[in-house]
């Protein structure tokens, strides 16, 4: 889904424009370490602990890197708000065990809430110097898509046979995926990038309220409350960021 629509963007959109050329390199390459981290984190820690702790780290160091590499400031009640969103994971990411966690899982979690971060602040400069953020999209999702050929090489030479359910359930989440970042990146054009990051991440507050509705997951008050604390948050980016 990723080499398909980074086809059709980079065929109906306007070629990014030349100073955006290294963020794309360097979102890519990033993004290849991310993976790595992701699969690496998955083995060691349970994804209920993994998810917060790298998810939770990413919107505070994206505002601190944007504020570093071009000065872009949040007024101080944004930073607040920032500071309620970081929290909120945070607190969601001790109430699902986080804390308890085993010392490797949490280091490699660390290390791809830093992955997070930096494709983040990388794409947020590069998709406004590009003059074009579809043919921006198209070329990054493009260049994105060894990953998943390399995937399925591996599993070959190790006899592992495809399972063509969920590869189109594969299929379907990364539609999901595609859509979801490349609206992401559409916002970093219009709105401070490390407040589009933190309204990103609250997504961790969104399926933990989908576990306390629709699975029953117990106990529901710490959920709720992380999810309270996350809320103000976004209101509070939105209306003073």
């Amino acid at each position: 889904m990723h080499a398909l629509a980074g086809i059709i963007l980079i065929v109906i959109s306007e070629p990014p424009a030349t100073a955006s050329w290294p963020s794309i390199f360097a979102s890519t390459v990033i993004h290849y370490a991310y993976y790595l981290l992701l699969f690496q984190a998955y083995r060691l820690g349970d994804l209920s602990q993994v998810y917060p702790i790298s998810r939770g780290m990413a919107p505070a160091l994206v505002a601190v890197g944007t504020y570093l590499m071009i000065g872009e400031s949040l007024s101080p009640l944004g930073w607040a708000g920032l500071g309620l969103v970081t929290a909120g994971i945070g607190l969601l990411a001790m109430q699902r065990g986080a804390g308890h966690a085993d010392s490797k899982a949490i280091v490699v979690a660390a290390l791809l809430g830093l992955s997070i971060a930096a494709y983040s602040v990388a794409d947020g400069i590069g998709v406004r110097y590009s003059g074009s953020p579809t043919g921006y999209m198209g070329w990054l999702f493009l260049f994105e898509s060894p990953v998943t050929l390399a995937i399925l090489a591996d599993r070959r030479r190790a006899g592992i046979p495809i399972n063509w359910r969920i590869v189109g359930i594969g299929l379907i989440g990364g539609l999901f995926a595609v859509t979801a970042y490349g609206l992401v990146l559409y916002a970093k054009t219009i709105a401070h990038i490390g407040a589009v990051s933190a309204i990103r991440e609250s997504s961790v507050i969104i399926a933990a309220l989908i576990g306390v509705i629709v699975f029953r997951e117990r106990p529901w008050f710490g959920r709720v409350l992380a999810a309270v604390v996350v809320a103000v948050g976004v209101v509070t980016l939105a209306g003073f960021g």
